[in-house]
């Protein structure tokens, strides 16, 4: 809620971050800790840093941003209270899954592993040299050139 109620930008930035965390949370809860150090890795430390860069850039001002009508804000009020409505409603009907927590290690990271590196074996490594040759591409589109009239 103090993400899309709060007034300033960047506020709603950190709030988002907090709530990423939150999740991260769950995700511990839920015995799959590699999931929440990535989520935390990638969300919140990537993204969340892209979207603050985005927003210090588009230099967002109260007085530049246009005023929206008070029939448009009613309809979008309307248009979110029927999405509730619709998924409630989609959602009363399904039964809660129960199973034993112990039968299967879904996120255990020890699982991931040999998983991992056992039947992913080679698109893991193929994965890594193709992130290889990007860093490498990356590295060679950013560095200045040289001169080549100082001869």
């Amino acid at each position: 809620m103090l993400v899309v109620f709060s007034k300033s930008p960047v506020h709603s930035v950190l709030y988002l971050i907090l709530t990423f965390f939150a999740i991260a949370g769950h995700y511990v809860l839920l015995n799959a800790q590699f999931l929440a150090v990535v989520h935390i890795i990638v969300y919140a430390g990537a993204i969340m840093v892209l979207f603050l860069y985005v927003i210090m850039m588009l230099n967002l001002n109260h007085e530049d941003e246009p005023h929206k009508s008070n029939l448009l804000k009613f309809a979008a009020t309307i248009s979110a209270g029927l999405l509730m409505l619709v998924l409630v409603a989609s959602l009363k009907g399904t039964e809660q899954l129960v199973g034993p927590a112990t039968a299967t290690q879904v996120g255990d990271v020890r699982t991931l592993g040999r998983v991992l590196f056992n039947e992913f074996l080679l698109p893991f490594e193929i994965s890594s040299i193709l992130l290889l040759a990007a860093m490498v591409g990356a590295v060679m589109l950013g560095k200045p050139e040289k001169n080549q009239s100082a001869k």
